[in-house]
């Protein structure tokens, strides 16, 4: 009886270029909205009708925004590794690296 590895059995099927620059095109899009939403908030700190509250409440929420632009500038960079034709462990890689360097920013 031969072996049966977990490779065998569960194989995954490579990324086409395609769905690689299709996955791109759609981060670059969440981008946008997420740059939306960071407007949103700033808006709403420098309307002087904003109540304290809701003022307290778009800081607490543009820490968030920057959070998710750095998560979203983390997967551009994965995926414009991918399409130069990179492997996914080395744009995965790559990509821990910049969120390892954001997240010692924001310690400081």
């Amino acid at each position: 009886m031969p072996q049966k590895y977990y490779n065998n059995q569960h194989k995954i099927v490579p990324l086409t270029e395609e769905e690689i620059k299709e996955n791109y095109k759609e981060i670059q899009e969440e981008m946008k909205e997420v740059l939306d939403w960071k407007k949103e908030e700033q808006a709403k700190l420098k309307d002087p009708k904003s109540s304290p509250q809701k003022k307290a409440a778009a800081k607490r929420a543009l820490k968030k925004v920057d959070w998710r632009i750095n998560t979203v500038k983390g997967q551009i960079l994965y995926w414009k590794l991918r399409i130069k034709g990179k492997s996914h462990f080395l744009a995965n890689i790559e990509k821990n690296e910049f969120w390892a360097g954001c997240k010692g920013k924001e310690d400081n």
